[in-house]
């Protein structure tokens, strides 16, 4: 799940990032907690706008909200099926802009925080969902949750459960309610790549709301993270015995397969295997990263 997270980018750079038409004006945030106002992006007759709404998503048909359970996450497995969000994943999907967020691991009796950031600095976009609540007496309030999924290698050693992080290149489509039904963008629902990330354990000082600077994301101790897996090309599989005899094998066959082999592969040096990277997933553009103080 994701039950805090910051957001310290300038407004200057965020616009420029999220490419939205407001000039809002804001003050770095880090420790930003349910229920509090948070900052979406939106897509509105082909541009983006940016708009502030409250934390915690209230179905439209909820009649009494100070009754309704906070809905501060949506499973992005099943939120296409399930009432409370099945209208805001067919027609009112956000970006929720971050520089990161927090996550608990257990410790035997106790929970160490982690401040989980990109490795490279800058901002980065949650895949959200909003919704417009209406009163009775006519009021109004804007709401919105956070989309998870499963965790990737990174995240699996804190907790089973991280936020949907969209690719830059992905953002328009997520957007894109009217042309892009939830079933077509349901590849982007997926846990970010293992290497995007780091895990940073902070002190207890994030644990409270009212703890809201810079000191929070304080490192008590080395970074974790984790590379992307590399896959080696699978060897061929040498001549059996009995390619010895018949079937047009023979010793000059087998010699002609060795070299057809060594002609695919190419010379080897320091018998080492040609690797790939598993994915060529983009993270989205990013500031310059501001050291710890």
């Amino acid at each position: 799940m994701c039950g805090r997270y910051t957001l310290t980018m300038t407004p200057e750079d965020l616009k420029r990032l999220f490419r939205y038409v407001e000039t809002p004006n804001f003050p770095p945030r880090y420790n930003i907690a349910p229920t509090q106002p948070i900052a979406i992006v939106r897509a509105e007759r082909g541009e983006r706008h940016f708009h502030l709404v409250r934390w915690g998503l209230i179905p439209s048909w909820v009649k009494d909200p100070a009754s309704f359970t906070l809905l501060l996450n949506a499973r992005s497995e099943t939120a296409a099926e399930k009432p409370a969000f099945r209208a805001s994943m067919r027609h009112r999907r956000c970006l929720v802009p971050a520089s990161g967020f927090y996550e608990w691991r257990r410790v035997g009796k106790e929970k160490q925080p982690f401040f989980i950031r990109p490795r490279d600095g800058g901002a980065i976009g949650f895949a959200g969902l909003w919704e417009a609540w209406m009163g009775a007496d006519g009021s109004e309030m804007d709401t919105a949750a956070i989309l998870t999924t499963s965790a990737n290698r990174l995240m699996a050693g804190i907790h089973d459960r991280m936020p949907v992080i969209l690719p830059e290149a992905d953002w328009d489509r997520w957007l894109d309610t009217g042309g892009n039904e939830p079933r077509h963008v349901a590849d982007l629902l997926a846990p970010a790549p293992d290497d995007l990330l780091e895990a940073i354990p902070v002190s207890q000082k994030v644990n409270a709301v009212r703890n809201d600077d810079a000191s929070v994301q304080d490192p008590v101790s080395e970074p974790v993270t984790v590379e992307a897996e590399r896959t080696e090309e699978p060897e061929e599989d040498a001549p059996r015995q009995g390619s010895l005899f018949g079937g047009g094998g023979g010793p000059i066959g087998s010699a002609n397969q060795r070299d057809r082999r060594r002609c695919r592969r190419g010379p080897r040096s320091g018998g080492q295997e040609a690797h790939r990277r598993k994915t060529g997933w983009r993270r989205p553009g990013k500031a310059a990263a501001k050291p710890y103080r």
